[in-house]
């Protein structure tokens, strides 16, 4: 006889795991919906904080499916906040490729988002940029991307369309804001290792500009779940062999904590347009 008062078992399909993220969410938090995703990637932290005091704010691993953040300066937390009268899901930090854990775990936000009703989300990250005009501190629209991690989150016979996964309406809006927001190709490795000079010299000759180790998985996802997707990069350094200086993690959230202030008002002003 099954004892009533057992805890019900967690559902493994991804997208039921996201359906339940998405209930304990509304549970937690008293909002049946939410509007707008935000995933705040490395060097992004502290803008967040631009956005305003969160409504809620808890670990992000309390929620079915989601883990502890692995990785120094990466957050692991989630916050419901209003900004410019949307209701924003933010998660300060996601799970990245490769820490070892399969691609449904690093898409779950991304599906628990679009499980809570979000129809827009806004992939930021940390990148190594090829063109040596994009200093440190830089923030450049995602125009396109290529993948190098030899996988994708779809799975089964669904041929889903990337033409134009980087929302062009929300690129548009974004140059409103700031005008001279420069656009670029991201190419997602699957670290984390940085990349070698020669891999670099690869990625320039296949069309690449930008370099990092998240984002286009969850922007497959995020396609595949019908959400429109605004990927924003945020340069930290440059690429390997392009100035010469060995490349460090501790540089890359440096450069983030000092161009806090701009990308949070980027962000503040964009969401409302969305």
């Amino acid at each position: 006889m099954t004892d009533p008062t057992a805890a019900a078992p967690t559902r493994t399909h991804p997208l039921r795991l996201a359906e339940d993220a998405a209930t304990a969410l509304a549970e937690r938090t008293g909002v049946a919906r939410h509007d707008v995703a935000l995933v705040m990637g490395s060097g992004w932290l502290p803008a967040a904080e631009a956005l305003g005091d969160p409504d809620h704010e808890f670990p992000a691993a309390d929620l079915p499916g989601f883990n502890a953040p692995a990785v120094v300066g990466h957050g692991g937390t989630i916050r419901s906040i209003m900004v410019g009268g949307k209701r924003a899901l933010v998660f300060l930090g996601r799970t990245h490729f490769y820490e070892g854990r399969d691609v449904r775990t690093v898409v779950h936000g991304v599906r628990t988002a679009a499980a809570a009703g979000c129809s827009t989300v806004v992939l930021t990250n940390g990148c190594g940029s090829l063109d040596e005009t994009r200093q440190p501190g830089t923030p450049v629209l995602i125009r396109d991307h290529i993948n190098l991690t030899a996988t994708s989150p779809i799975e089964g016979a669904n041929f889903v369309d990337l033409t134009d996964l980087y929302s062009p309406r929300l690129r548009a809006s974004c140059q409103e804001v700031e005008p001279g927001l420069s656009e670029g190709v991201y190419v997602q490795f699957p670290g984390p290792h940085y990349e070698t000079p020669a891999e670099i010299a690869m990625v320039r000759a296949i069309g690449g500009s930008l370099v990092g180790m998240s984002t286009v998985l969850e922007a497959i996802a995020a396609r595949e779940a019908g959400l429109e997707v605004l990927g924003i990069s945020l340069v930290t350094n440059l690429a390997a062999g392009i100035s010469g200086v060995p490349l460090d993690h501790a540089e890359v959230l440096q450069t983030g904590q000092d161009a806090a202030t701009h990308m949070g008002a980027l962000l503040s002003a964009v969401l409302p347009r969305m």
